[in-house]
């Protein structure tokens, strides 16, 4: 089995002393993992950063076995990140996620057109409130959708405005979440909107298949704090 494709970077592992094994988020056939021979040498490693887009040649014997990768680099995006932690983080963090929602092998083009998205608002001024709606879209897109404005009650509280949760739990939900506000975000309400988001994926995704949160996304979050 042998084609072509264009993906974005996922993952990476040493493999031996000149090969890593990599998952690759492509267009047409979704996340694949495969072996990358001499990828620790100079002229292809450097190619290898998490969250860059490749071009992708695979060959497998059979559907049961790994296959390999040749690569070649269509846009590096990461490095242009080096000298800020914060977004180099949150790319760490979108990968890790994509990673951890899909399934092997399945073709889902939006949510490989939401990795083409997250590089532009990366770009925004508002990146950070603008991520966090990006991670409640690849929720959805992945088929948990919190459907936010259905799980909240409007109170008013000292003449503010606050949604409270329904649940037994009355949290209070960051309104930017509900409200989509166009103006800028506080830092720490910003830091409570990833947490709800966080909260939600632990409870509904990580736990019932044992599964932790990813090291990347807290990370990201201790890098804005």
């Amino acid at each position: 089995m042998t084609w072509d494709d264009i993906g974005f970077l996922l993952s990476k592992s040493r493999y031996n002393e000149n090969s890593l094994i990599v998952e690759i988020y492509t267009k047409e056939h979704g996340k694949v993992p495969g072996i990358i021979f001499g990828g620790t040498s100079k002229k292809i490693k450097n190619y290898l950063q998490i969250g860059n887009k490749l071009y992708v040649s695979y060959n497998s014997k059979t559907e049961n076995r790994i296959g390999y990768f040749k690569i070649e680099i269509q846009r590096a995006f990461s490095p242009s990140y080096f000298d800020n932690p914060k977004k180099l983080s949150c790319i760490s963090s979108a990968m890790s996620l994509i990673k951890i929602l899909t399934a092997e092998s399945q073709k889902n083009l939006d949510i490989f057109y939401l990795l083409e998205k997250f590089y532009f608002l990366l770009e925004s001024v508002d990146w950070i409130k603008d991520y966090i709606f990006w991670e409640l879209e690849l929720l959805k897109t992945s088929g948990f959708d919190l459907e936010l404005k259905n799980l909240v009650e409007k109170k008013i509280f000292n003449n503010q405005v606050k949604y409270v949760s329904k649940s037994s739990e009355k949290k209070i939900i960051p309104n930017f979440l509900i409200d989509n506000e166009v103006n800028s975000v506080d830092i720490l309400i910003l830091l409570d909107g990833l947490k709800f988001v966080g909260d939600y994926l632990e409870k509904t995704i990580l736990k019932p298949n044992n599964l932790s949160q990813p090291i990347s996304r807290s990370h990201f979050i201790n890098t804005l704090k």
